[in-house]
C-alpha cells in the first residue's frame, strides 16, 4: 500500500480542513438545498400533482422564484460550522488512524482506515447536529412561503427557547447513524483511490491537482450512496413539528415506508450525487493545497 501521511498535525488540519470545508459548501450548497427540499416536499393530495416534479424542476422553480439567493438559503449555517467541523473531522480521522499504529511508521489496512474514518464522524457529529437543524429549517421555510426565522442566529435563538438545548440538537442519533459509516467510507475510499492513482515510484503527496480532485469526487460520491437514507430520515425528523415522531426515526421509517415505499428512503439522490462530486473534489483539493502550504510555511509545526 501506498505511503500515508506522517504524523498528524491539529494545527495544520484545523485550517486545512476549514478551508477544504469551506470549498465544499460554496460548490455543494445548492443542491443541498435542492436535495432537502426534495426529501421534505409535503405529500400531495389525491390527484394533485407534487410540488417538485424531480430535481430539475426544483431547481428550476427555486432559481425563477427565488434567484440565485434561495439555491444558498440557510448558508450561514454551515459555513460557520464548517472550520472547525472539518477540522475535527480530519483530525478525527488522523487520530484514529494514529491509535491503530503500533509504530509511527505503520501502513494501515482499508478496514483501519474505515475505523478511523468511523470515528471522525463520531467526532463531528457534536457540531454537525445543530448546523444540519438550523440549515434543514432555513431551507425549506422559503419553499413554504414562510418567514419564521430571519436567518441562522434567530433560528438557533427561537430553537433554544422553545426547547432548549434539546431542540437545537434535535436529530443527533439520525446524524450518528448518518456520519459514522459514512464517514469510514468517505476516508477508506479517498485513502484507496489516491493509492491507485499513484504512479508507481511516486508518493502520494505528489498526486497532481485532477487526481486528486478525481479521488475527492468519488470519495463524496461513496460517502452519499451510504448516507442517503439515514439522510432523508434526518431531514424529515428535523423539519418535523414538535411532538410528530414521538419514537424518533423509527417513526419516521415507518411512516415513510408505509406512505411512499422503500424508494423515499432515496429521495433527492440525483440531486445529492449530482453535488457530491464537485463539492468533495473541491473539499479535498482545498485540503491538500492548504496542507501543502502549511507544511512550507510552518515546516516544523
Amino acid at each position: 500500500m501506498a505511503e500515508q501521511p506522517q504524523p498528524v498535525s491539529p494545527v495544520k488540519n484545523f485550517f486545512a480542513g476549514g478551508f477544504g470545508g469551506v470549498c465544499l459548501v460554496f460548490v455543494g450548497h445548492p443542491l443541498d438545498t435542492i436535495k432537502v427540499r426534495l426529501q421534505t416536499q409535503p405529500r400531495p393530495q389525491p390527484g394533485q400533482p407534487p410540488l417538485y416534479s424531480g430535481t430539475f424542476d426544483c431547481f428550476r422553480k427555486t432559481l425563477t422564484g427565488e434567484g440565485v439567493r434561495g439555491l444558498y438559503r440557510g448558508m450561514a449555517a454551515p459555513i460557520i460550522g464548517v472550520t472547525p467541523m472539518f477540522a475535527v473531522c480530519f483530525f478525527g480521522f488522523g487520530l484514529g488512524k494514529r491509535l491503530q499504529q503500533k509504530k509511527p511508521d505503520d501502513i494501515l489496512t482499508y478496514p483501519q482506515l474505515f475505523a478511523a474514518g468511523m470515528l471522525s464522524g463520531v467526532f463531528t457529529t457534536a457540531i454537525m447536529a445543530p448546523g444540519e437543524r438550523i440549515k434543514c429549517l432555513l431551507q425549506i421555510q422559503a419553499a413554504t412561503g414562510e418567514t419564521k426565522y430571519s436567518g441562522s442566529l434567530d433560528c438557533a435563538k427561537q430553537l433554544y427557547r422553545e426547547a432548549g438545548i434539546r431542540g437545537v440538537y434535535k436529530g443527533t442519533v439520525l446524524t450518528l447513524m448518518r456520519d459514522v459509516p459514512a464517514s469510514g467510507m468517505y476516508f477508506m475510499t479517498y485513502e484507496w483511490l489516491k493509492n491507485i492513482l499513484t504512479p508507481e515510484g511516486k508518493s502520494v503527496s505528489d498526486l497532481s491537482a485532477p487526481r486528486i480532485l478525481f479521488a475527492g469526487g468519488l470519495a463524496g460520491i461513496f460517502n452519499w450512496a451510504v448516507a442517503i437514507p439515514p439522510d432523508v430520515l434526518k431531514s424529515r425528523f428535523q423539519t418535523a413539528p414538535p411532538g410528530k415522531y414521538p419514537n424518533g426515526f423509527r417513526d419516521v421509517l415507518r411512516e415513510l415506508i408505509r406512505e411512499e415505499g422503500v424508494a423515499s428512503l432515496y429521495k433527492g439522490f440525483t440531486a445529492v450525487m449530482i453535488r457530491a462530486f464537485p463539492a468533495n473534489a473541491a473539499c479535498f483539493l482545498g485540503f491538500e493545497v492548504a496542507m501543502k502550504f502549511l507544511n512550507w510555511i510552518v515546516p516544523g509545526l
